[in-house]
């Protein structure tokens, strides 16, 4: 779990520890029969199964072992027996491991500045190309919000609070804040108000008090400068009429910042149109029903990982900004929608395993009320409506670490025997 936002390879080598560890430690467990668990294994099952209908099996062979944790992490549990305790204690290290990232990438912003006076180093993340940001390209400001998310929920839960785990829970805050990921930022509001007013001991008697506080916190966060700016690119163009340029700050002259409704209904666009992030998500959506109503997709979908193939295809039929030697074109860029991903290249059966995942885990953590596992649950819903989370090797090793974690359901009768 620490060593989720560090590099691939250095994951990749704890999780084959693990994995080992559980194989030393067999005799010690008892395998158990787990329909939660064995959903993520039926999905990587039908990855390969999809191996031989993909339109580029290539592509999807390739792609088949980033997605290996939706196989060995949940065999794993089913052998492993895991106390309360063990996860309670696995839950607080990681969370304090995530407050030495953010410290982390908080000195190296300040030691950035010192050098370059660019406020651009206390906010989301650089490009390959041009690495100023907060945080790198590669690890990814929305993802590493989801981390940090999880650990702050940790220490703002916590019914006894010392002076440290109060001073950790705004940092890590402060830190999604500067992370500027919209959605992110408005989940976790949300899932604050939610903790106030219905699941912590004084919600009967300061629901109102709690209410205003959050409406502060919540004003104060948007009107900070960047993030200010980061919701206005996203909202101002949501109407049915386009917004010139001269609209949204920032955007270079003779651009033209696309609207909602132009993403779903032009039948042309220009390499100088400017899709912003709900926009270029409306303009994927509406690719996804294209590719519905002239492709046969609906049981088996494309293959795995190789939908942009055909995302490719149609960027070029829609003329839309193809990239230069500098910058991506939308064309290579996929779906940012989980469940999109799932339906367009695994087909309705993927699709339906996907939605039987998030609807039991976030039904178990109704179930177990432990705050925590519910807003994983409720930010992996969020999440997965605007990133391809699980295509990314750091994303399924995170959603399944926790998705196990927190959904191993045999403890109390291990435990008992």
């Amino acid at each position: 779990m620490v060593s989720i936002p560090l590099q691939l390879g250095i994951s990749n080598v704890f999780l084959g520890l693990f994995i080992i560890s559980v194989l030393l430690n067999k005799y010690k467990s008892k395998f158990h029969f787990s329909l939660v668990l064995l959903l993520p294994i039926f999905l990587f099952l039908w990855m390969i199964l999809s191996y031989f209908w993909s339109i580029d099996a290539t592509r999807t062979l390739h792609s088949i072992p980033k997605e290996i944790a939706l196989l060995v992490l949940p065999l794993a549990f089913l052998i492993v027996s895991i106390t309360k305790k063990q996860k309670q204690d696995s839950i607080r290290i990681y969370s304090f491991a995530m407050v030495f990232f953010v410290l982390y990438f908080l000195f190296r912003a300040f030691i950035r500045y010192a050098i370059t006076q660019d406020t651009r180093v206390f906010f989301y993340h650089g490009e390959n190309d041009d690495d100023y940001g907060l945080v790198p390209k590669l690890l990814n400001a929305i993802h590493l919000s989801v981390f940090v998310s999880i650990a702050f929920f940790y220490f703002f839960t916590q019914e006894v609070k010392s002076k440290l785990t109060i001073f950790l829970t705004f940092l890590l805050f402060g830190f999604i804040a500067l992370l500027s990921s919209k959605n992110i930022i408005l989940v976790v509001i949300i899932l604050i108000c939610v903790y106030l007013l219905f699941y912590s001991k004084i919600a009967n008697k300061m629901r109102l008090r709690n209410l205003i506080v959050m409406l502060i916190i919540l004003g104060l966060s948007f009107s900070f400068g960047k993030i200010k700016e980061r919701f206005q690119i996203e909202f101002q163009s949501n109407s049915s009429k386009s917004l010139s340029s001269n609209v949204i700050k920032g955007l270079p002259q003779g651009v033209h910042n696309i609207s909602i409704y132009e993403a779903w209904n032009n039948d042309k666009f220009t390499p100088n149109d400017f899709f912003n992030g709900t926009a270029f998500r409306v303009y994927q959506a509406r690719l996804f029903f294209e590719f519905l109503n002239e492709e046969p997709i609906l049981l088996k979908g494309f293959g795995l990982n190789v939908s942009v193939n055909k995302l490719e295809e149609k960027g070029e039929k829609y003329n839309v900004f193809l990239g230069d030697e500098n910058t991506e074109g939308y064309q290579k860029k996929n779906f940012h929608n989980q469940y999109i991903q799932n339906f367009a290249e695994l087909g309705v059966i993927g699709f339906v395993l996907l939605i039987i995942m998030v609807f039991i885990n976030l039904k178990n953590a109704l179930k177990s009320k432990d705050f925590v596992h519910i807003a994983f649950a409720i930010l992996m819903i969020s999440l997965f409506l605007t990133e391809s989370f699980l295509w990314r090797q750091r994303g399924v090793l995170f959603f399944m670490i926790f998705y196990c974690l927190f959904n191993t359901m045999n403890q109390p009768k291990l435990e008992k025997n």
